[in-house]
């Protein structure tokens, strides 16, 4: 008798293992990454810009209002999403030098997926491609669907023979005596005419794939390139804004106090026709990029949407984890500052969603901080994979608490970096600690002696916009500043890229 009232639970259990060992019962991830997207959504707050469709993604999920890149830049923020490990542990805080070179037998996020039975896909931007980087094969089931960073659809967009600076940048040629490109393009063409509607129209037939396959659960990473530079979109997504509507920043200049060499002198738009190779943007300037910038991300933002909807369409949304996840943010002329390369809040603070379906709740929000290695550990705990233990060090610490219960408190602090020349020691690093209140930059070369280190010193409840370095006036919090710091790894220096 009592074997009899057994049997339906005995039954249950074996059907729920074969579900899961037959990859039926496996969460997809879909991974979205947007290249220099800041939080400047409708879904953020934002009442200016039009993101209906990462609006209504939000809705479905949780947003970070407090995520962080580990580093502005390309590369090094991308290596912290799919390694797990910041840049200061990896040594590597340029665009040019592959993670592979810091540690050769990484197991990357979605090769970790890969060898729990997943197919890993990715097209688009995922890894930085350029710049004397390149792709990883291994992360891969199938080769990656690369799109070109810079491009234009109008001739006069681009130089008349040859390659623009930046065109020659991706390419990994020497830029020297090239003419720059065009800043923005506003053409009236179809959104396929540019990379990221060739990126949305492959996720969809991807996904279509995926849907034929149903016992083979996917890891499908894609990237999308736009707002960044240069900001090319489709004209009717640059008829959506007034121009004149656009309001410039009140504070156009370095924080009071900061070190010289703390902001960024904003290179890269630089190495665009019609911006100035020196000093600032005048007003209209100003107002065309921020006008341009707006564009492109409701550009991408209709690309997003697209993708979302096949998903919704094959019914596969109910089974699939979607992370939203932006790089690193943009200064849109804060500080007089364009571009992201530095440490402060614009550039450092991203978009983060994550739909986790049975987890997050629809439109809840969390004030718990997050960064961007965080990811790594959270998708696997949440796929229900083995907790990973890669040749790379984890830096990061699982999310998944917070999904549940937005109210959660995830960790104290997150920690992120930059790195400068300041004569006479040369490349030094800014290792930055943000608290909910605070954020301390810490320069110093590697390794060296504390004493050697200036110091930036941010209270964003009394000063949200950043005016002043606060750092000599309280000692107190820098040092409990520096106690939090001192509890993670120093930072590496740059590793020697490998000669090619």
């Amino acid at each position: 008798m009592r074997l009899m009232k057994m049997l339906p639970l005995v039954s249950s259990l074996v059907m729920a293992f074969l579900c899961v060992a037959s990859g039926a019962e496996k969460p997809n991830v879909l991974l979205i990454c947007v290249d220099d997207l800041k939080p400047l959504l409708g879904c953020y707050g934002d009442k200016h810009i039009q993101s209906p469709n990462l609006d209504k993604l939000a809705a479905r999920g949780l947003l970070f209002d407090r995520a962080y890149c580990n580093q502005a830049v390309c590369a090094p923020s991308r290596n912290a999403l799919l390694t797990g490990a910041r840049s200061t542990t990896l040594g590597i805080y340029d665009l040019g030098t592959n993670f592979r070179q810091s540690v050769p037998d990484a197991i990357t996020l979605p090769q970790y997926f890969m060898q729990h039975g997943y197919r890993a896909e990715a097209m688009g931007k995922i890894f930085h491609v350029g710049h004397g980087n390149h792709e990883d094969p291994a992360s891969w089931s199938v080769p990656h669907m690369q799109e070109k960073s810079i491009a234009y659809v109008l001739p006069e967009s681009h130089a008349s023979q040859g390659l623009t600076r930046e065109e020659a940048f991706f390419a990994s040629r020497n830029p020297t005596n090239l003419p720059r490109g065009a800043a923005y393009e506003s053409a009236d063409v179809p959104d396929t005419d540019y990379p990221d509607g060739k990126i949305a129209k492959e996720a969809i037939r991807r996904l279509q794939g995926a849907k034929a396959k149903p016992a083979e659960p996917f890891f499908m990473a894609v990237g999308f390139l736009k707002p960044h530079l240069p900001f090319c979109a489709p004209k009717k997504y640059w008829d959506l804004y007034e121009r004149s509507s656009f309001t410039l920043p009140a504070i156009r200049t370095a924080p009071e106090g900061a070190p010289k060499y703390a902001p960024t002198i904003w290179g890269e738009l630089r190495q665009y026709s019609d911006m100035p190779e020196s000093g600032p943007l005048t007003d209209e300037q100003a107002r065309t990029m921020i006008h341009g910038y707006h564009a492109a991300v409701s550009f991408v933002d209709a690309q997003i949407g697209k993708v979302m909807d096949e998903l919704e369409r094959l019914g596969l949304a109910n089974n699939t984890i979607v992370v939203l996840w932006g790089d690193h943010g943009w200064h849109l002329g804060d500080h007089g500052m364009w571009c992201k390369h530095s440490n402060y809040e614009q550039a450092a603070r991203i978009p983060l969603l994550i739909i986790a379906p049975g987890v997050t709740k629809p439109g809840t929000r969390t004030q718990s901080l997050a960064e961007s290695v965080d990811l790594y550990p959270t998708l696997c705990e949440l796929a229900g994979l083995p907790q990973p233990k890669p040749p790379q060090p984890l830096d990061g610490k699982s999310l998944v608490p917070v999904l549940g219960d937005p109210s959660h408190a995830s960790k104290e602090a997150i920690f992120h970096a930059y790195p400068r020349n300041r004569p006479p020691e040369g490349s030094i690093v800014g290792r930055a600690v943000r608290t909910e209140r605070y954020r301390l930059v810490e320069w110093k070369k590697p390794g060296a002696a504390n004493e050697t280190a200036e110091f930036e010193l941010y209270d964003y409840q009394t000063d949200p916009l950043e005016t002043k370095n606060l750092a000599s006036e309280q000692p107190e919090v820098v040092a409990k500043l520096r106690a939090l710091l001192a509890k993670e790894p120093e930072a590496k220096p740059q590793i020697t890229a490998a000669k090619k």
